[in-house]
């Protein structure tokens, strides 16, 4: 009985010891990562929250509530208030979005956030209006910078008279206007070498990429795969690119895998996990297995460990994007000009599964 009260109190240490890091947390990652039941992981939450260390929510918990009169007295005092905008509040941003909440309850930061559905001109609306009502002393802004006017939404941006940084974002190139713009993003360039690496040491030796169109991540992806094509030692492997736009297209997909077999493709990088679920669905129905005759690596890892087989998976490390992001946001704030600008990129992990193992090189 004792044991088995120890092993909770360890595995409660090591929830908390992720919501700490993480700000957020799911109950089926910590199911999979502990090894035990979902049922298992609700309960340990479930006696969190009544000792007021963790607040529950739907699928997992958070960092306690502000509002909760234990945690208040042990967060700092209230320094600065920061606005947050991006463009979406589900898929890729409530982890970055948990991770800036994260760093804010530790640094005494209120964050107020807005949504802009990927639309510029909402962009800029919610911008204003959180400048204009001098509610917050700075911005954590991911704007749409894929059209023909990212070099004016820059331009408009670095002429606002708070400090920002952008999140997951970059500028294309420096310009004056934009010398005093801030960033931290994932190293999607680096993800991208890292799933080439791990394919490689699997004995592939010809490789294609699917990537989502119209995703600012694609373009980095896409950047760094052609970079990696032009690169002598990798001739001939990277064999094939294909863009596909909603998860599920079936006509897209039968051509990336008739693509695939022409050239030989033995492994596919696919960004996102939509797309690379719904290419391992097409590919059960035509026979072919996974990971024996086509490998799959995709580039997200929200939902990648939902497929059969589960799909290894290049991540992003958007919890601590979003965390670093408000540290460079109060270093800014209490240094001012004074500190130089930075530009932060950082390096995602792999997530090794069974989608990308055990492929016997064919003649």
């Amino acid at each position: 009985m004792e044991t088995g009260r120890l092993f909770s109190a360890q595995r409660q240490e090591r929830l908390l010891a992720e919501l700490r890091g993480q700000g957020a947390v799911r109950v089926r990652d910590l199911a999979r990562e502990f090894g035990v039941s979902e049922l298992t992981i609700r309960r340990d939450i479930t006696a969190l929250a009544e000792q007021g260390l963790v607040s529950k929510v739907h699928g997992g918990a958070t960092l306690p509530s502000q509002s909760n009169a234990v945690n208040q007295r042990r967060q700092p005092p209230l320094r600065f208030a920061v606005g947050m905008v991006v463009p979406s509040l589900d898929c890729y941003w409530p982890p970055v979005v948990a991770g800036a909440r994260a760093a804010a309850a530790a640094l005494g930061v209120s964050i107020q956030l807005r949504g802009s559905s990927y639309d510029p001109d909402e962009d800029r609306r919610q911008m204003r209006r959180l400048v204009e009502a001098q509610q917050v002393q700075g911005l954590l802004l991911a704007p749409s910078l894929d059209g023909d006017d990212a070099d004016e939404i820059l331009e408009w941006i670095g002429h606002l008279q708070v400090p920002t940084i952008l999140v997951e974002r970059q500028p294309r190139r420096w310009t004056p206007s934009t010398r005093h713009i801030e960033w931290v993003r994932s190293d999607h360039y680096l993800g991208l070498e890292i799933a080439i690496y791990h394919l490689r040491r699997q004995g592939h030796r010809r490789i294609g990429l699917v990537v989502a169109g119209g995703s600012p991540t694609s373009v980095h992806l896409r950047h760094a795969w052609r970079t990696a094509a032009a690169d002598p030692t990798l001739s001939g492997v990277l064999a094939i690119e294909a863009t596909v736009m909603a998860p599920g297209e079936r006509d897209v997909i039968d051509g990336v895998l008739q693509n695939c077999r022409l050239a030989k493709v033995t492994a596919l990088i696919v960004h996102s996990d939509l797309h690379a679920i719904a290419i391992t669905q097409v590919c059960t129905e035509m026979g072919i297995a996974i990971p024996g005759d086509l490998a799959l690596v995709s580039y997200e890892d929200e939902i990648a460990h939902l497929a059969d087989p589960s799909i290894t998976a290049v991540r992003p490390p958007k919890s601590h994007v979003g965390h670093l992001a408000v540290e460079l946001m109060v270093s800014r704030l209490l240094h001012g000009v004074r500190r130089p600008p930075h530009r932060v990129l950082l390096a995602p992990d792999l997530v090794v599964r069974g989608s990308s193992l055990s492929f016997t090189q064919r003649p």
